[in-house]
């Protein structure tokens, strides 16, 4: 995980997101939370990358815990 937080819990965009995706993917993360604004980058990550990883859009501090803990 990487990004910032408001102090009221809100999930922040993040830059660099296809680095980041393709990094997690060669180090064999199976699940990657991204801010719920970088959603409409995912048409820049690599094909292979978006097939093999599931992706969870957060747009607070609450969806990132449940989604972090649960797994």
């Amino acid at each position: 995980m990487t990004g910032e937080v408001t102090l009221r819990g809100r999930v922040l965009a993040i830059g660099g997101l296809k680095e980041k995706t393709m990094a997690a993917y060669k180090a064999g993360v199976h699940t990657v939370c991204i801010p719920s604004e970088n959603q409409r980058d995912l048409s820049e990550i690599d094909p292979l990358v978006r097939e093999n990883l599931e992706f969870i859009p957060c747009s607070n501090v609450d969806q990132v815990l449940k989604a972090a803990i649960v797994r």
